[in-house]
């Protein structure tokens, strides 16, 4: 096994060092099959040459073997050069060993083995991991961490999971793994400090209209990001709500998070409480459970910071504004979010089923479209398809919303599962529900607003 297993191994070692093989099962076979198996082959030479000690054929490892070849005239050179090669042997398979069993190890931490080996299970996860802002940093810095803790956690997890995909008896869609990160704030601020923000910020968001233009239109916000704490400032803004200085807590009644009943601020020695009302009355919905406590933190905004799900318009939008569909088309928009929004049992029947009904759209409405130019409308129907391909998974059950964001207030979730006006304290006051708490609107779905003029022009002086 060790004679067979040691070249295979080193030139399968170097081959993945220098990066021509890029299929993830391929370290899967080096790292967790060739390798541990090069270790049993190396533990039952050691076995057989122990409990084989003093037997005839073995003779040549014991030590008066080796002392009566010194001493016999014209041995000892050989002797030597066979000591010396075995000692060379030794240590460069000691070195492959340790080799396999680090890269091993960081294999099993990379994106490629997290995301891709267990293909469609993962493939969700995967997809949007690599379309997200945090698509340079591993799954293990936010899954698992440094923490000794977490990793023996995790290790156990994945074993498990493993066994779900052999089985094929994991869920679908895959629930958010709201409790099996590690803590979220030891997360999220190895790179994020929210003590440290400080100030407002502009955010604009492009959108296009429905319409035969594809009309452009922008949406102007002034973020007031605030400050968990800044040099001895007040806490202030959007971080205000996870500023050490008063800790706030939340009881919610379902395993999303999302169905809030209580929520009360702790300030020094006194507390705020809100509660979920009825006639402005606080009281506990009738017969819920009583729920589970959470203090709030990163997570209870950004609860889908690298996995984010975009919505049909979102998804067309941000083709649309780096012109992967080209906006020239007539009715681009309209037609690519009917097309994206029908029910498919796969991907490969969204594909076809979305090339066929625009080309045939076109060629019924806008003949001249095709005629004139048509790798134009090629060019529109692949964008619309990879829009499709990186947000809904129909063998996963994960279509369009499958998701929540708390990011924002989209149907009534995010902000307003505190923010709703309907949680009310003893004193009859509710928790605020002012848009201006969080952002001021400086232009909404306006075309070519006079702020971003504005401020293209003074960027420019």
């Amino acid at each position: 096994m060790a004679s067979v297993l040691f070249p295979v191994l080193v030139v399968c070692v170097l081959i993945d060092i220098k990066g021509t093989v890029h299929n993830p099962y391929f370290g899967f076979l080096i790292y967790l099959i060739l390798g541990p198996l090069f270790l049993i082959s190396l533990i039952l030479l050691i076995i057989g040459a122990t409990i084989s000690r003093g037997k005839e054929d073995i003779g040549l490892f014991t030590f008066e073997y080796i002392e009566e070849q010194f001493a016999r005239p014209g041995r000892y050179s050989r002797i030597r050069r066979h000591i010396i090669l075995t000692f060379v042997i030794s240590l460069i398979t000691l070195f492959l060993v340790a080799l396999v069993s680090y890269t091993g190890f960081h294999y099993t931490e990379s994106a490629s083995f997290c995301g891709q080996f267990c293909h469609q299970a993962m493939e969700p996860a995967y997809a949007t991991h690599q379309n997200s802002p945090h698509s340079r940093i591993s799954c293990v810095q936010c899954h698992i961490g440094k923490s000794s803790q977490w990793l023996t956690k995790s290790k156990f997890s994945g074993v498990r999971q493993l066994f779900a995909v052999l089985f094929d008896s994991y869920p679908r869609p895959i629930p958010q793994p709201i409790t099996s990160l590690r803590p979220e704030r030891g997360t999220c601020e190895e790179c994020h400090r929210p003590e440290m923000f400080h100030g407002d910020k502009l955010y604009v968001k492009d959108l296009f209209l429905p319409d035969e233009n594809n009309t452009h239109v922008q949406t102007a916000l002034l973020m007031k990001i605030g400050s968990g704490g800044y040099l001895g400032r007040k806490a202030h803004g959007i971080h205000w709500h996870v500023s050490e200085d008063h800790p706030v807590f939340y009881r919610h009644t379902d395993a999303e998070q999302e169905k809030i009943v209580q929520v009360w601020l702790q300030d020094g020695d006194q507390e705020k409480h809100f509660t979920v009302t009825e006639g402005k009355q606080p009281f506990l919905p009738e017969g819920s459970p009583l729920g589970s406590v959470r203090q709030m933190d990163c997570m209870d905004c950004h609860n889908r910071p690298t996995h984010v799900f975009r919505s049909p318009d979102e998804a067309l939008d941000e083709k649309l504004i780096t012109n992967a569909i080209p906006r020239t088309i007539p009715f681009i928009k309209r037609q690519g979010l009917l097309a994206i929004t029908a029910q498919y049992d796969s991907v490969e029947a969204a594909f076809q089923s979305i090339s066929r009904s625009l080309k045939d759209w076109y060629q019924a409405n806008y003949p001249d479209v095709i005629a004139h130019d048509p790798p134009l409308l090629d060019k529109a129907i692949a964008a619309i398809q990879q829009a499709y391909a990186q947000n809904v998974f129909p063998e996963m059950n994960v279509t369009w919303g499958t998701y929540s964001d708390f990011i924002g207030h989209r149907d009534g979730s995010g902000c307003f599962r505190c923010h709703d006006g309907l949680h009310y304290g003893q004193n009859g006051e509710a928790i605020s529900n002012d848009c201006n708490l969080c952002h001021i609107i400086l232009a909404e779905n306006e075309k070519s607003p006079d702020v971003i003029a504005l401020l293209r022009k003074a960027n420019t002086r």
